[in-house]
């Protein structure tokens, strides 16, 4: 992680340390054996599709982690690659290393159940990260997934404008497997319902690129290449599929293109003007309140401080929770965030293929 994110995350997580370090010492002398330094996190990724896990969210919650335990702290870390029930087994193994607590970001937010109750028994607490596992958790920390479908389609409408009715979109929404999808696509459907023909929509497998693109040249098919104005891609992975088939078809200008993650290959399409937008989200904000709240935990300490609200899963009821907001990124304002912010540098953006757009758009 380069020193401008490190410096960011640690910015963004001001507050929240603050919040916490509060706790201890306000909690310190009823639990005083509970205080140590010396715990060991789980932390459980679910894929390396997309680059944030491995680039943001780890190393983040890695550093918090080590300031908050006076670098004794240690995480324990495994990626699921998609697959859960490698996931399950990870679990397992997790269990068996005897870890203070878990954070799991899960492949399958029903499937991991079983694997959470499991932990518990081991009384184990588990903060799920991103996406609302189901089971006995203790924490849950995320973006506000329903407001990122609003930003999406809100950011469609805006760029479709008064050819909003002059034909149909094509909605490319998760897997039905990720909670966060049907978030998003219930707050995209709010903004989009009756304001344009949503000709085509698809839940999509895995979040797969190229599954997007084949359902993308399946709505093609169907609907003709010149009826569709628009697309709502849940994210950029996809939308970097949902482009490479708009292209393969032989689109002259792309219809507007959503897109969330703010991955580089899409901070690059939006520098060119081929996606549209993507949804910015500040990862030092989600993963110090992660951590922050896996160390509470860990300690055998009240979340009141730490948590803003409380979110109800299928399972379970009033689970303590940090909801994150984001930001719509366009061409607009790259570098007032993921540059400002120390995500990318202008550099890593504006390669020989896209130097001139980044003049255009002041980057460099």
């Amino acid at each position: 992680m380069n020193a401008h994110l490190r410096r960011a995350a640690a910015l963004a997580a001001t507050a929240t340390m603050a919040v916490s370090l509060t706790a201890c010492a306000e909690t310190e002398k009823q639990i005083p054996q509970t205080l140590r330094d010396d715990l060991v996190v789980g932390l459980l990724l679910p894929d390396d599709e997309a680059a944030r896990y491995e680039k943001f969210d780890k190393p983040v919650i890695e550093e918090r982690i080590a300031r908050l335990t006076n670098s004794k702290g240690r995480v324990l870390y495994a990626n699921a690659r998609q697959s859960a029930n490698a996931q399950a087994q990870q679990v397992e193994n997790m269990i068996k290393n005897k870890i203070d607590v878990l954070i799991v970001d899960a492949v399958d937010s029903k499937a991991i159940a079983g694997s959470v109750e499991k932990a518990k028994k081991a009384n184990i607490p588990v903060v799920a990260y991103d996406r609302l596992a189901e089971g006995p958790i203790d924490a849950y920390t995320s973006f506000d997934n329903e407001q990122v479908g609003h930003v999406q389609g809100k950011a469609l409408l805006k760029a479709l404008g008064q050819a909003a009715g002059d034909g149909q979109i094509v909605m490319m929404n998760g897997a039905v497997t990720d909670p966060n999808a049907a978030m998003f696509k219930k707050g995209a459907h709010t903004e989009l319902d009756g304001k344009v023909t949503i000709g085509a929509e698809y839940d999509t497998k895995d979040w797969k690129p190229e599954n997007a693109g084949a359902n993308m040249q399946t709505a093609i098919s169907a609907l003709g290449k010149d009826k569709i104005i628009g697309v709502y891609s849940a994210n950029d992975g996809m939308a970097g599929g949902i482009i490479t088939t708009l292209k393969a078809a032989g689109y002259t200008k792309l219809p507007p293109v959503t897109g969330q993650d703010a991955d580089l290959a899409a901070v690059q399409r939006i520098v060119a003007g081929e996606q549209y937008m993507s949804i910015y989200k500040p990862y030092g904000y989600e993963a110090a309140a992660v951590a922050d709240m896996a160390i509470l935990l860990a300690r055998g300490m009240s979340l009141d401080l730490a948590a803003q609200t409380d979110v109800d899963s299928p399972t379970k009821k009033a689970i303590p929770s940090v909801l994150v907001p984001v930001i719509a990124l366009t061409k607009d304002n790259i570098k007032d965030t993921v540059i400002k912010d120390g995500v990318y540098t202008a550099q890593e953006i504006c390669t020989p293929e896209y130097e001139t757009a980044c003049d255009e758009l002041g980057l460099r």
